[in-house]
């Protein structure tokens, strides 16, 4: 049959019978690839929320985690970061870090950290750092690390909060920032105080709250009232990751508090930044159920 348009005439299509067996089979596999495509895409981005214990590095091996470094990328030739006897063990040889390849939230982390000998030959304070709710590309931020919120280790600042911004994989600038209660010491610089003056922080460091005024940084010093064990014995720092808000605890005393946190998940890091540190029980908890 032949239909008019516009003066001349076209062939029309031959419709074919309905096949409603095949219509049927044709939705159900539409379906089901659906499903399994939306089913992929949330494991591989919905962050993880512990339902029990999880010990992030096992102690035999690096399973689980994974490498970068500034130089190298993906690939560490100079093995900065290996599993010695339960010990992630940090070269400290260039600057990068070791991460989960999972994403989380809602966790209560604890690890424990020891000074090695090697140093980075300057006289600046051992340096190292737990970084939190890390997201976007590796390399992100400056090309050495992610966007996050990174929970301080070096010498007499351990349990500071520093904002890292990164940029996403088009380019575009993460927008990490925290919130917190702070006083201004006698240097004019924030640490937190419960009930002080709220501040936002997008570029700043919030010191902990006992980060002593004139500190000089100078390797192995410390401030009057710091709570770090002394060099050559293991310090417990945990992070409590509760929704927005971040508590961070040094040797069992809290020393920092942050809210409405962005990001409020991601991954966990630990850096190397060119000081020699051990860590051990690098794990995550289920938060504690309020008591009401």
């Amino acid at each position: 049959m032949f239909a008019k348009t516009g003066g001349s005439r076209v062939a029309r299509p031959t419709l074919r019978p309905y096949d409603e067996t095949t219509i049927m089979k044709t939705r159900r596999i539409f379906l089901m690839a659906a499903l399994l495509a939306s089913a992929t895409l949330a494991s591989a981005q919905e962050p993880i929320a512990p339902k029990y214990p999880v010990k992030l590095f096992n102690g035999n091996n690096l399973d689980g985690l994974t490498t970068w470094l500034k130089d190298s990328k993906h690939a560490d030739p100079r093995k900065v970061f290996s599993a010695q006897n339960g010990i992630l063990h940090v070269s400290g040889d260039g600057f990068g870090y070791i991460a989960t390849d999972k994403e989380y939230r809602d966790y209560h982390l604890t690890v424990e950290y020891k000074w090695g000998k090697k140093t980075d030959g300057g006289k600046y304070v051992r340096n190292s750092g737990i970084l939190l709710h890390a997201i976007g590309p590796d390399g992100g931020a400056g090309g050495t690390w992610m966007s996050c919120i990174e929970c301080q280790l070096a010498q007499g600042c351990v349990g500071d909060l520093i904002v890292i911004r990164g940029k996403d994989a088009k380019g575009k600038v993460i927008p990490v920032s925290l919130k917190a209660e702070t006083a201004l010491g006698s240097d004019k610089r924030p640490r937190w105080k419960a009930g002080g003056d709220v501040v936002t922080f997008t570029n700043r460091q919030l010191w902990w709250h006992k980060h002593e005024a004139g500190f000089k940084e100078l390797i192995d010093t410390r401030g009057k009232d710091d709570l770090e064990s002394p060099l050559g014995e293991w310090t417990k720092v945990e992070c409590i990751c509760k929704g927005s808000r971040i508590e961070i605890r040094v040797n069992g005393t809290k020393v920092n508090e942050a809210f409405d946190v962005f990001p409020a998940a991601g991954k966990i890091l630990l850096q190397t930044e060119g000081f020699e540190i051990d860590f051990r029980n690098f794990e995550i908890s289920p938060l504690l159920k309020d008591k009401n």
